[in-house]
């Protein structure tokens, strides 16, 4: 099951860049959270700061508390052990070329130390199943590469490999931007279903997609978070009036 993330007094520095200043909200569990705003303005800086992947670039700098459910993410825990309850998506998909279906699922188990048959091939058909690609690929697993899938497909493999894990939290940056309309569909039934096991924070530019599948919506405007509440009442009667400027299309 997925558990509720409080943030409070988050900062985030890009060597003297101040990317985040002051972000403080709570992010329900088992519900989808989309984080809107023009390009450059925090959202994807502000999830690489949940899983711990910000510091992973030498002149990066984090201060402030993020709280997953009973864990400190930066006073308890290792990053490793931090990515292994946070899932990740990204805007284009990256499964391992050169690996087949099968092994692109199980690779975070063998990471981590899995080496039963039964547990990798169970586990590879409940994360396939979970994120609507097993009926496609189940005949291909071991004969065909993740890059031989379509853009979609892709996209729903790399899902597929994030959930097998058992994550708490699924972090989404863009997961459609790059996809078609048809495919993008397929990842937002996907996302309505997943968010009953998961807490799901996506990452769009797409406004209509954040009034589709989010519960809540945060509007991100120069690193700072200017407003965040029900996604209802931020599409139809925001309470900062740049938020109300940026989904009327004044801006942005």
């Amino acid at each position: 099951m997925g558990v509720g993330i409080e943030v409070t007094n988050l900062n985030a520095w890009y060597g003297t860049n101040h990317t985040l200043q002051d972000i403080n909200l709570h992010i329900p569990a088992n519900q989808a959270t989309a984080l809107i705003g023009p390009s450059g303005c925090g959202k994807s800086t502000f999830v690489r700061c949940l899983n711990r992947m910000h510091e992973t670039n030498p002149i990066a700098r984090v201060t402030g508390t993020v709280k997953m459910g009973d864990i400190d993410v930066y006073a308890d825990s290792k990053p490793v052990q931090i990515r292994r309850r946070v899932g990740m998506v990204f805007q284009r998909p990256n499964p391992f070329p050169t690996m087949s279906i099968y092994d692109n699922v199980a690779s975070g188990l063998k990471l981590n130390g899995y080496r039963n048959r039964r547990v990798l091939d169970e586990t590879v058909e409940r994360s396939l199943k979970k994120s609507a690609l097993w009926d496609e690929v189940k005949d291909d697993l071991k004969k065909k590469s993740g890059a031989s899938l379509s853009g979609g497909q892709q996209q729903r493999l790399c899902i597929a490999r994030a959930l097998a894990v058992d994550p708490e939290v699924l972090l989404m940056d863009e997961p459609a931007s790059a996809l078609d309309p048809v495919s993008t569909s397929k990842i937002e039934d996907l996302i309505f279903e997943l968010k009953s096991l998961y807490t799901i924070v996506i990452v769009t530019h797409n406004m209509q997609q954040a009034a589709r599948v989010a519960e809540k919506t945060g509007f991100f405007l120069n690193g700072r978070l200017v407003e965040f509440d029900s996604t209802h009442k931020i599409f139809t009667n925001p309470s900062d009036k740049r938020t109300e400027d940026y989904i009327t299309g004044r801006f942005g």
